[in-house]
């Protein structure tokens, strides 16, 4: 009896075959719809002071610096042969050197979350926005946006996890083959009802849907936690975007224990079982390049937390957004923006005032304490 999943025949990383129209593309355009449709939602419930053309703006130069810094980040840390350092101008080029139309593989998800940082920061500085009021929405919307990237990456067929007996692991067509002569080889193969007919056969073994994993739990579960538990909950700035990082840390971390480490990496920190083959588990101690990004996260997001929840309180009478169209008007406009999320009117938002420094409206607030 064969234990094991197979690959759905039917899915090809191709929409109409022969073109280089692909899934994945698809998936991250979904997973940027998703997330804007959401963001707005969220904007408009809460009455944030800011127009759907800025909302808008912003959002082109959150997607240019995750594309910027996936691509930085999966060329340049993920490759393993240099070749990128070497020519660096195919890093944005989407043919090979013969040509050939490649698309842009290898894009990292800690490049892509630095990038989006650095990229919204700059946006929010040059037009003298509060960074985390609209880092606080992005981040409760984001995970579910998220989960259609790694249903993307199955699709494709990629990021595949390692070997396991499990009743639901998959064969994938493209995964690396194994020599029968080993003997762990020999093992899973028998658990799983694959027969070994030479000791010279290269065998196909199943894995953990890894891609799935990522989905569920980076995506959907982290998309419920912060949309129900904690998006109505915000009671400093930073608050959310906080809490996504160390929820997503966690779960990537987790995650990395059935997925593979990428080719020609291996383990970073092999510090339980240095020999032990990749693409099985075998320790706990075995630290993989995305759970070391993925625990700095974590500590700089806790680091961060406290750090918000400190200095970045909103306070009972304070704005719940720091509103630029109207800053330093009186105390009546403020009030419309608290936390109870009622909205002025349009006409209201529109008008443009002289600008509310943060700086000097902390100072006082602890002179007054």
């Amino acid at each position: 009896m064969v234990a094991m999943l197979e690959f759905p025949k039917w899915l090809s990383p191709e929409i109409i075959p022969g073109l280089p129209f692909r899934w994945y593309g698809l998936m991250y355009l979904l997973a940027f719809a998703v997330t804007w449709l959401l963001f707005r939602r969220e904007s408009k419930r809460l009455g944030a002071p800011w127009s759907e053309d800025e909302a808008a703006n912003f959002f082109i130069w959150a997607i240019v610096g995750i594309l910027i810094g996936g691509r930085l980040a999966g060329t340049l840390i993920y490759e393993p042969t240099n070749y990128y350092w070497v020519k660096p101008w195919f890093i944005f080029w989407p043919f090979d050197e013969s040509g050939a139309f490649v698309g842009f593989q290898g894009m990292s998800y800690h490049g892509g979350f630095v990038g989006l940082i650095i990229a919204t920061l700059i946006w929010c500085k040059v037009h003298k926005w509060n960074w985390l009021d609209w880092a606080d929405l992005i981040a409760v919307a984001a995970p579910l946006g998220y989960t259609f990237g790694r249903l993307g990456n199955f699709i494709n067929g990629e990021l595949w996890g390692k070997v396991s007996t499990a009743p639901w692991a998959m064969l994938f067509p493209n995964a690396e083959r194994f020599s029968g002569k080993e003997p762990w080889v020999q093992e899973v193969a028998r658990a799983v009802g694959i027969r070994i007919v030479s000791m010279n056969d290269m065998v196909n073994l199943p894995r953990h849907p890894s891609q799935l994993y990522e989905a569920i739990l980076e995506g959907l579960i982290l998309w419920v936690i912060l949309w129900f538990f904690v998006r109505n909950r915000r009671t400093f700035r930073g608050k959310s975007v906080a809490l996504y990082a160390i929820g997503y840390g966690a779960a990537r971390f987790i995650v990395e224990y059935f997925r593979e480490p990428d080719s020609g990496l291996g383990y970073i920190l092999p510090l339980g079982a240095p020999n032990a083959p990749t693409a099985r588990f075998v320790s706990l101690f075995n630290f993989s390049m995305g759970q070391i990004l993925s625990f700095l996260m974590i500590v700089a997001a806790v680091v961060f937390l406290f750090y918000a929840r400190r200095h970045f309180a909103i306070q009972p009478n304070e704005p719940f957004f720091i509103d630029a169209s109207r800053r330093g008007e009186g105390g009546a406009n403020g009030k419309d923006r608290t936390g109870g999320g009622a909205r002025s009117s349009r006409g209201e938002s529109a008008r443009r005032a002289p600008k509310y420094d943060v700086a000097k409206a902390r100072k006082l607030r602890k002179k007054i304490k």
